[in-house]
């Protein structure tokens, strides 16, 4: 079978479709025809810098996928051929806290990815899927989709009424975006683009907010807020936006600090004072990725996709991911 490979750090258009055998699925294993992968921005890095990660060469790419079971080995009880399933981001992360051991079985990390054409996984690494979702779909909800919903409703605690914060339109955001307003929410959202927050809007965005022309971002939306703050922030900036976060947070609110964007410090006596919470989101665990379906399917939710790129372009589809021009998911298909 195919599979893209990353053999060293020369970036994107070093990345090596070449041949690779995975053999037959052993006891509590599950074999599984790949139909589509997409792509975070943890996967772009991955590509561009994998020495700097950590990451043992050669190794395949990208923790999210979906596909069809085409054969499971013995002592295999949740799934049998013909299943549609979705990776896990964590082959160890079943339920409960994280731990050293689960950080070491990230998908396209320490452990080989999902951009194949095949792959064999324990059974406990994998969920079923919707059964409204279409492969482009099912294929976008490993990473982006379980970290909001982490961020948002596991850790946060979101119910109808709250007001969310969502800073940029990548792929979390926009999983919180729809997250948020299938829970009754109130959303705010930022952006540097216009046109992006339009869409946001016609996804369901209360407020926009163009963080180029309203550098003070955090005023305005105490501004939108009546002075009162927002009680859930989806931090995708880090070091550099997290005290506008703090200074946006109501009393008694949720930060969930997810990405590592841009560099800063942070006064920690204005969240001390509000009471405020700061949660570190990695991802999330099986049981939160089953949680999640349950409420996408009651809801009959679709993830958003930017574009679709066919297997053998794979290169192309990471050079869209560095652009930074999307909006939602970029899906690569293997066998859709």
């Amino acid at each position: 079978m195919k599979a893209w490979l990353i053999e060293n750090d020369d970036g994107i258009d070093a990345l090596n479709l070449t041949d690779v055998e995975i053999g037959d699925p052993g006891p509590g294993e599950v074999r599984v025809k790949i139909k589509t992968s997409s792509i975070n921005r943890r996967d772009m890095n991955t590509v561009i810098a994998p020495s700097a990660r950590n990451t043992p060469l050669p190794r395949i790419p990208n923790s999210d996928g979906a596909g069809e079971v085409v054969a499971v080995g013995d002592k295999v009880t949740e799934f049998n051929p013909g299943d549609r399933v979705a990776s896990c981001f964590f082959k160890r992360w079943h339920a409960g806290r994280i731990s050293p051991a689960i950080m070491g079985s990230a998908l396209g990390g320490a452990e080989e990815g999902m951009l194949s054409e095949e792959t064999i996984l324990p059974e406990g690494a994998l969920v079923h899927l919707p059964e409204h979702l279409n492969w482009d779909e099912a294929g976008t909800l490993t990473c982006a989709g379980v970290t909001a919903w982490h961020g948002l409703v596991a850790r946060g605690g979101l119910k109808a009424g709250e007001t969310v914060l969502l800073l940029g339109t990548g792929g979390v955001s926009i999983f919180g975006l729809q997250f948020a307003k299938m829970m009754g929410a109130r959303v705010i959202i930022t952006s540097k683009s216009d046109e992006k927050l339009e869409r946001a809007r016609e996804l369901g965005a209360d407020e926009t907010i163009n963080y180029a022309e309203t550098p003070d971002w955090d005023d305005a939306v105490k501004d939108l807020t009546d002075g009162v703050g927002v009680d859930h922030i989806v931090e995708v900036g880090g070091a550099g936006t997290l005290q506008k976060s703090v200074g946006a947070l109501a009393f008694g609110g949720h930060i969930a600090l997810i990405g590592v964007l841009t560099q800063g410090e942070l006064n920690p006596y204005p969240l001390l004072g509000k009471s405020g919470r700061i949660s570190g989101i990695y991802v999330g665990s099986r049981e939160m990725f089953q949680n999640m379906n349950a409420a996408i399917s009651a809801n009959a939710m679709r993830p958003i996709i930017d574009r679709t790129f066919d297997f053998d372009d794979a290169r192309a589809a990471y050079h869209c991911m560095q652009s930074d021009s999307h909006f939602g998911k970029i899906v690569i298909r293997s066998g859709a």
